[in-house]
């Protein structure tokens, strides 16, 4: 194999993980955004959107903590009693689920 080919299959690897790990976090907040959708008594379209919401909160600059602070912000703003502490935690079981599913599917 050539130095060439190497490289080549490098950069396959590179961005066939990017997609997965983009997957993986954008299935993440949807499943995050649906979780917090409940909390503030959000259903059917209304937690969808706000899911999409959440998913899109993702793509600035801040990433994850862009979502963790949409949500904090949102959860005080309707009275919700989640600490942080719980919010993150849901944040890392919301990417176990997501993985396993972006890898079953």
């Amino acid at each position: 194999m050539s130095i060439d080919d190497r490289v080549t299959d490098h950069e396959a690897k590179f961005a066939h993980d990017e997609e997965l790990r983009f997957r993986v976090e954008a299935r993440r907040n949807k499943l995050l955004g649906l979780w917090a959708a409940g909390h503030l008594g959000k259903t059917g379209e209304a937690a969808d959107a706000y899911a999409a919401g959440v998913v899109q909160a993702d793509l600035g600059a801040g990433g994850s903590e862009d979502v963790f602070a949409l949500i904090r912000r949102d959860f005080d703003a309707a009275g919700v009693h989640q600490s942080d502490h719980q919010i993150r935690r849901h944040m890392d079981e919301c990417l176990t689920e997501a993985q396993a599913q972006v890898m079953a599917s």
